[in-house]
């Protein structure tokens, strides 16, 4: 039995053994995405409404709001109908553009996005009076660009070289969507190179994105320490605290599930691990930057008094 047998599809088996734990999953993966769609779209639709926000930070958090659009919608969709249906099964061609995408997005928001956002807080706070000169239109976009064309790049060889991996008639995927590690699982040849490879470009895409972040962190809470003004020192912390909590949550998931040991965590566990990173990061993500942001805050009480007026009209 060669690939061909799982052409036609394979059968995500989730967690297809706890039947009532299927059905309290279903309300509750339904409730946090759907909250997740719409809190994104409103930084999406609030950022590009109000001029006040119309600056390299919210241009960054825009584009971070649509990565986790897509990044969630990438699996959820297919998990809810594992969920709320007998069929398990995905087709082949779904599961390669489920990996595809994944991997895509993951990449993207963690080499480039994350530390382009550390880059940007970084020349606002210690070098202020240089910002709009540094950080301009025309470099925000080429990082957003180079962050898409990085993650996407990797993604392209990263699920050619999983897809084409030999079976053997294998198809049931001990997971909720398709991914990597689990994908590695299926094949019926020694693995040990591609098992190299992922964690080389994990470390990669991981500890060197983490570690350029953390070194900007270093040199913004120098300089947040030597202003004088406590409420300056207060709202440049709050800023930059939203998007340090952003990266502890996102990095901290992502490398305990692929920089660990296989054999570090149950299945199970990893499957929580990923749901988490899957579904409680993307709606993470608009709750701290709304919650903790007194600008985002301001621009949302605008735009719903510009509607009720438009309303009353």
């Amino acid at each position: 039995m060669t690939n061909q047998s799982c052409q036609e599809g394979f059968i995500l088996l989730g967690f297809s053994d706890r039947p009532k734990l299927e059905q309290i999953l279903f309300v509750f993966v339904l409730i946090f995405y759907l909250v997740t769609l719409v809190g994104n779209a409103v930084i999406i639709l609030v950022s590009r409404l109000d001029p006040s926000l119309h600056t390299p930070m919210y241009f960054f958090l825009t584009n971070l709001s649509f990565l986790d659009l897509c990044f969630t919608t990438s699996s959820i969709p297919q998990l809810l109908f594992n969920l709320g249906s007998p069929d398990k099964t995905v087709s082949y061609v779904g599961c390669a553009l489920q990996l595809f995408m994944f991997l895509g997005l993951g990449g993207t928001e963690c080499c480039v996005l994350l530390s382009v956002m550390a880059y940007d807080r970084y020349v606002a706070v210690c070098r202020p009076l240089h910002y709009m000169v540094i950080v301009h239109p025309q470099l925000c976009l080429q990082l957003v660009v180079t962050a898409w064309l990085t993650g996407f790049g990797n993604s392209v060889v990263q699920t050619a070289l999983t897809m084409t991996l030999p079976l053997c008639g294998k198809n049931q995927v001990d997971h909720f969507f398709c991914e990597v590690p689990v994908m590695l699982k299926l094949a019926c040849t020694n693995t040990s190179v591609n098992e190299t490879e992922v964690f080389t470009v994990s470390t990669f895409f991981l500890v060197v994105p983490l570690s350029l972040i953390l070194v900007s962190y270093g040199h913004i809470t120098r300089a947040v320490l030597k202003i004088k003004s406590a409420q300056g020192r207060q709202k440049a912390f709050g800023t930059c605290g939203s998007h340090l909590m952003v990266v502890i949550i996102f990095f901290g998931t992502l490398i305990s599930m692929y920089l660990q040991p296989p054999s570090s965590y149950s299945q199970d566990v990893n499957k929580s691990i990923a749901l988490f990173y899957t579904l409680v990061t993307p709606l993470l993500n608009p709750l701290i930057y709304t919650l903790r942001n007194k600008e985002v805050k301001g621009a949302l009480r605008r735009q719903m008094r510009r509607i009720l007026d438009l309303r009353q009209s």
